[in-house]
């Protein structure tokens, strides 16, 4: 390629986009849920290395098997909400949820 030629730049929700769907596809939001999951397990193994904790001394601390702390860092369990929420609070580590309703009804019997 020559030092005049400008090369193509593309943002991330463009490729995005293009090789995996738009926004409300099925493919789409399940690529999303299974990001969220990766970043939720990341987030819950450096917080566990911060604190110098082996999974299976996490796991003493939240009631649960070594192997079900493995799981949840490597995203390969849906964990239940109340075990996430113990390990968050295992780890001393403040919990924000936000909450977005995206345009939809919701109706009450």
């Amino acid at each position: 390629m020559k030092n005049t030629e400008k090369m193509k730049t593309y943002s991330l929700d463009e490729i995005t986009d293009k090789y995996i769907g738009k926004k409300g596809t099925k493919k789409r939001d399940s690529f999303e849920y299974e990001l969220r999951l990766d970043l939720l397990g990341e987030a819950i193994k450096q917080a566990r290395k911060e604190r110098h904790l082996t999974q299976e001394q996490l796991g003493k601390l939240v009631g649960v098997q070594k192997s079900q702390i493995s799981k949840i860092e490597n995203s390969l369990t849906d964990a239940r909400f109340e075990t996430i929420i113990k390990v968050f609070k295992a780890l001393n580590a403040k919990i924000n949820f936000n909450i977005e309703l995206l345009n939809q009804s919701v109706h009450l019997a």
